[in-house]
């Protein structure tokens, strides 16, 4: 039976009016912003003050995006996750000077109601209240797919005009016949894995497959075509019989504060390689797919992005 996960990666295109400073680890946060009052102003009713007990978060699209229903599953996640991630660090530590261009992707897990043109009004707005430390002012010039079309025009910023429909990526979670017996991951940005209550120091694979195939299954669950059908205990079992042979990470700190709340959050994690070996064939295709989703804690803000590579 083939199985298959689809989303839309896009590329937000921004030309800067003032001096934009995106600081080390953080240029999540500041693609973040007032992302979520701003789309929550323009799709929710003014008496509204509670998208939970809001008698329209059926049919609310702020409500599906920001505070998404509960789902029943074998996820093991005390909350179901946001529909999208942002994919920033590439501006990690960045200066951006008036007339430059920039770009961030943000990858929309959400195939039964597509929420795009909600994101590019909401990213539209953002950029011209400003982004950032400073409050720097940008433009949204375009937005553009990622694949499976790379670079097809999905909005064109000037002429404030969506094109054709978008098409979606959908990635193949089937096994591959081929066997594999060795597999490198690379933690692209810092990543939090649990293995049971507690964060774990190394990425041992039954915890770190465990963690992609659950977030997976439970996007797909909540957004696309289904939880994933498989055998979730069987392939756990066979997943915790992979050895690590290298681990080389080191660990990063850092932490935001929440604007409307005034909390502080951690944005740390652990960076680098690991190496895995065994009988790894029916692995990839989910680990695969987490290289789009992320795979950890905080995904949505950009941690626990992860390179999977076959040697």
């Amino acid at each position: 039976m083939s199985v298959s996960f689809s989303l839309y990666p896009l590329r937000f295109h921004f030309r800067a009016v003032d001096s934009l400073f995106f600081p080390e680890g953080k240029s999540g946060n500041v693609v973040r912003g007032a992302f979520g009052e701003i789309f929550r102003h323009l799709v929710c009713l003014p008496e509204c003050r509670d998208a939970r007990t809001c008698e329209r978060r059926q049919s609310c699209p702020y409500a599906r995006v920001f505070e998404p229903s509960l789902l029943a599953g074998p996820s093991g996640m005390a909350d179901p996750p946001r529909p999208f991630v942002f994919r920033a660090a590439h501006l990690d530590g960045r200066r951006v000077a008036p007339g430059e261009d920039f770009f961030f992707d943000v990858n929309l897990f959400d195939t039964q109601e597509p929420l795009i043109a909600y994101f590019v009004a909401s990213f539209a707005q953002l950029a011209r209240e400003g982004m950032g430390p400073h409050r720097g002012r940008a433009v949204l010039e375009k937005v553009t797919s990622v694949a499976p079309h790379a670079g097809k025009l999905v909005f064109d910023g000037p002429a404030r005009r969506f094109h054709e429909p978008v098409e979606p990526l959908a990635l193949d979670l089937t096994p591959d016949a081929v066997r594999v017996g060795r597999l490198r991951i690379e933690f692209v940005t810092p990543t939090e894995i649990k293995g049971g209550d507690q964060v774990v120091a190394k990425p041992e694979f039954g915890a770190l497959f465990a963690r992609a195939r659950d977030r997976l299954s439970a996007l797909r669950g909540l957004y696309g075509e289904g939880s994933l059908p498989i055998d979730f205990r069987a392939m756990g079992e066979r997943a915790a019989a992979v050895r690590m042979t290298r681990c080389d990470l080191r660990h990063v700190q850092g932490e935001r504060r929440s604007g409307r709340t005034g909390q502080v959050h951690p944005l740390g994690g652990f960076i680098g390689v690991a190496e895995y070996e065994g009988d790894l064939g029916e692995f990839v295709p989910i680990l695969s797919a987490a290289e789009w989703t992320g795979v950890g804690r905080q995904t949505v803000w950009g941690k626990g992005a992860i390179r999977v590579v076959v040697p």
